[in-house]
């Protein structure tokens, strides 16, 4: 069965932290869904580009998914403005189904209460409201919980969540052929 993931779309987001796990994932296999949160497709990210998302968060049925993820950038204050995405992360939490995160996106994680007693990592811009982050590692797996610690890892984040969902063999094979 397609491994699917679901990636959460808001203006403002950071374009490496989006686009370089989503590129890994899809050449890894996995159906990848651009969930938009809030009234429009499309988004303008942290740097000026358009991207249409797939479909609005509203539409879609996240318990058919494998993987939440959730980019970061500025477009974090937007998915925590109206709490969506905080119980997005509870329903993928109490399904015990993995959960990603990059640079501010793990306060998301935070609202939604999912981080007490967990191993994580963050942009360093979120340390007042999460001071436990381990911001000297660049990528931290706990359980089902991935975070990395900003867009300067984007793509090794990437590969943590195809290692996550398809096993090493396909990581490896994946940072081959992008000569990673």
């Amino acid at each position: 069965m397609k491994k699917r993931v679901l990636c959460l779309l808001a203006d403002g987001v950071e374009e490496l932290e989006l686009i370089a796990p989503v590129d890994v994932l899809r050449r890894a296999g996995a159906e990848v869904i651009l969930a938009a949160v809030g009234e429009h497709l499309d988004v303008t990210t942290r740097n000026g580009v358009i991207l249409r998302g797939d479909a609005l968060l509203e539409n879609v049925k996240a318990e058919t998914f494998d993987l939440l993820l959730l980019p970061g950038g500025p477009g974090v204050t937007r998915l925590r403005a109206d709490g969506q995405a905080a119980l997005e992360v509870k329903k993928f939490a109490n399904a015990g189904k993995g959960i990603a995160a990059i640079c501010a996106a793990p306060l998301v994680l935070a609202d939604a209460g999912v981080l007490k007693n967990r191993r994580f990592t963050a942009h360093f811009s979120t340390l007042s409201e999460l001071p436990e982050a381990q911001l000297g590692e660049r990528v931290v797996e706990d359980g089902q919980l991935i975070t990395a610690r900003g867009a300067g890892v984007a793509l090794e984040f990437g590969l943590a969540l195809v290692n996550s969902l398809f096993g090493e063999a396909v990581e490896e094979e994946i940072a081959r052929s992008i000569m990673a």
